[in-house]
């Protein structure tokens, strides 16, 4: 993991991070816990990139369900009954 302490980053500015970005993400540790992870920006748009093709394929295939006749509509105590969890 690619580290570096808060205390380093204001004891010597963001340059102790721009360094440390071209060996991937910088997990900044604070209180000797990791608390922050600083990306470059082509990281992030991947990961934004990334993030919308999975929304999209999750409402594709929610659509083809819905095409494919595999919902079923009903009240959460339809649902309930139907996995006995009722008492």
């Amino acid at each position: 993991m690619n580290t570096i302490a808060a205390q380093e980053i204001k004891r010597r500015g963001i340059s102790a991070v721009d360094e440390k970005l071209g060996k991937g993400p910088v997990h900044v540790i604070k209180n000797n816990e990791p608390m922050y992870v600083v990306l470059s920006e082509e990281r992030y748009q991947e990961l934004v990139k990334a993030e919308d093709n999975a929304y999209v394929a999750g409402v594709r295939e929610s659509l083809e369900d819905y095409k494919a006749g595999r919902i079923k509509k009903g009240s959460a105590q339809d649902l309930i009954k139907e996995l006995g969890l009722h008492k």
